[in-house]
């Protein structure tokens, strides 16, 4: 089963960090006279009963009492999760208009004062505000406040959490979408997979239990992951919580990209059929579930296909200090204007009443999508969806787990697309990463100018792989100078009008067939050398693969140039880069239709060699 290689690396990489102390326990057991490490999982000691009734502030119209409070410490994050925003960020709101320190505390004491007893630091990334360890620590002063929590991506939870374990921090919720470094990469834009893996492992070695793993599953970029995220639990304190694909401002939301709860359970129950349902804690918004001798559990958050309004008791300060009644609505209403306007508590206490007062039994505008079938939608919500999503089938070899526990992943692809007409879109991708580009993500692609030839290269009199006895030989490059090369490849795939249709449309089963080929094709550049036996290993400083539909062949041109600098070629690595593409193009789409077509595999340019420049006409 698929899911055991990859826990069982994990497992491995989470564990090999694990300090013993003398007497061979783990640093949770400490040894003999040392200090024992409270494990802040628990109720904190100085935190006592609610004195007094719940408020009436925070009750809503539906009897629901809000004693969950999740403030948001920034709207800055240091990674660009494709599902979230775009690679170039969001428009910031001025540091003037954000809460202050003193504000954030003002509020949080007059919300616990009214019967909050939970709070959830969020961000954008809570752990990249400076102060965040003295927030903490002023909360935890709070009287009547059983728990602090905080949601991150876990890019420097190991630098800082034993500073906030110390401060009072008792829960901790950690994103991470997949197991696959790669794949980490493309869905984050950024590296990092490493620190979030050391920054899990140190909040187990500190005491936390269990150490929450949010994981947001869309169809075709992640659901393979299933079993592998579950199989940590085995070993590992974590609830791993996967979360159904929800809507935001700028993520494009698409039905058929969210994988249910129940086509999730049903996964999980063929590989456990033990797995066993836990009960539901008051007001929770996570279905938990075990399997028996498991250290761990798994959770379900239903945002969409089961939706918990009914129980919810959440609300939210944004950044700028807006009071959020529902993560889905768009009603919001200004705590710092009234703050800084010098209103008293009570006046504050009225505004806060009021707007918990307004808040609607649910966010039902949002569940008219939620059937069985998908509904068909409409030409111009399906023109403008964003392309973002790949499927990404991972053999975990050697060479994976080298590339786990080394890094080495692929830069992760921008992506852009343009129409031609106003109801058929030309669907382009690109890999472009230079300095000098354009940063917008959404930004069209300009066709590629066609090349200028500058002449055929001289025919060479023998094969430079043969000696001269006829064996096969590596050709020594040791004495060549160092010089750039670049060179472009290209391939054309001929689909049919089916399977084009469906690809333009964003519409196969198996995901979206484009960015699968697209990242096929920059990993299969930096492996060449272990592909074609003879080839050299060429250290890329960049590969961009490119893919445009061409609708009146029914085609997908694919473009794949790299660049290095070193004393051999790479028109190998951009032809390989090119083939791979269009294989992994027909391989999603051969479901469809078997008469698909490659060809035109070939090189277009060359720059850089001895031997001169090549550029085919």
């Amino acid at each position: 089963m698929a899911a055991q290689p990859v826990s069982r690396v994990v497992r491995r990489v989470l564990r090999a960090g694990v300090r013993s102390c003398s007497s061979g326990a783990p640093v949770t057991q400490p040894c003999p006279g040392e200090p024992v490490v409270e494990v802040l999982s628990r109720p904190r000691p100085f935190l006592g009963e609610h004195a007094a009734p719940f408020s009436a502030f925070l009750t809503d119209s539906f009897g629901r009492r809000h004693s969950y409070l999740r403030i948001s410490l920034t709207e800055r994050c240091n990674l660009r999760c494709q599902y979230c925003m775009p690679e170039e960020g969001v428009p910031l709101t001025p540091k003037a208009d954000l809460l202050t320190t003193e504000e954030i505390l003002t509020l949080a004491r007059l919300f616990v004062k009214e019967g909050v007893d939970k709070i959830r630091l969020t961000g954008g990334e809570p752990l990249i505000r400076p102060d965040v360890v003295d927030i903490v620590a002023q909360l935890r002063q709070l009287e009547g406040l059983r728990t602090i929590g905080i949601t991150t991506n876990g890019i420097n939870l190991a630098r800082l959490l034993p500073q906030l374990q110390k401060a009072g921090l008792s829960a901790i919720n950690v994103s991470l979408d997949t197991l696959v470094p790669a794949k980490f990469e493309f869905i984050v834009r950024r590296k990092g997979f490493h620190k979030v893996m050391e920054g899990i492992h140190k909040a187990i070695e500190l005491g936390y239990s269990p150490v929450k793993v949010n994981c947001v599953v869309m169809r075709g970029l992640n659901e393979d992951e299933l079993l592998d995220f579950v199989a940590l639990t085995e070993g590992l304190p974590l609830d791993v919580r996967f979360i159904e694909y929800m809507p935001f401002d700028g993520n494009k939301w698409n039905f058929k990209k969210m994988v249910s709860y129940k086509e999730m359970l049903d996964t999980l129950r063929q590989q456990w059929p033990e797995l066993e349902k836990l009960p539901e804690e008051e007001s929770s918004t996570a279905k938990a579930f075990k399997i028996p001798g498991f250290r761990g559990q798994v959770s379900f958050i239903t945002s969409m296909s089961e939706h918990f309004c009914g129980t919810c008791n959440r609300l939210r300060i944004t950044a700028d200090g807006n009071l959020k009644v529902c993560l889905f609505g768009n009603s919001e209403v200004s705590l710092r204007d009234h703050l800084r306007a010098g209103a008293s508590e009570e006046e504050l206490l009225r505004v806060i009443g009021a707007a918990v007062g307004r808040k609607k039994r649910q966010h039902a505008e949002l569940f008219l999508m939620r059937q069985d079938s998908p509904p068909a939608l409409p030409s111009t919500f399906r023109n403008s969806l964003r392309v973002q999503v790949l499927r990404h089938r991972v053999s975990f070899s050697s060479q994976m787990v080298t590339l786990w526990k080394g890094g080495g992943v692929p830069q992760a692809p921008l992506v852009a697309q343009r129409w031609l007409g106003s109801s058929l879109p030309q669907r382009h991708f690109s890999s472009h990463l230079d300095s000098d580009a354009n940063p917008k993500c959404l930004s069209p692609t300009e066709p590629q100018a066609p090349a200028a030839s500058s002449g055929p290269l001289p025919d060479s009199d023998q094969l430079t792989h043969v000696d001269t006895e006829g064996r096969m030989a590596m050709v020594d490059v040791g004495r060549k100078p160092d010089t750039e090369r670049v060179a472009m490849a290209s391939a054309v795939v001929l689909l049919g009008p089916v399977a084009f249709k469906l690809i333009q449309e964003n519409q196969l089963k198996k995901g979206d067939a484009l960015a699968v080929a697209q990242l096929a094709g920059i990993q299969a550049a930096k492996l060449t050398s272990q592909l074609i036996p003879l080839c050299h290993h060429v250290a890329l400083s960049h590969v961009q693969v490119q893919l445009e539909l061409d609708r009146t062949r029914h085609a997908a041109v694919i473009q794949a140039s790299c660049r290095a600098r070193g004393p051999t070629g790479v028109e190998m690595e951009a032809l390989t880069s090119a083939a791979v593409a269009a294989l992994a193009l027909y391989d999603m789409c051969k479901a469809v239709s078997r008469d698909i077509v490659l060809a035109e595999i070939k090189l277009v340019s060359k720059t850089g060699g001895q031997r001169g420049d090549f550029h085919r006409t």
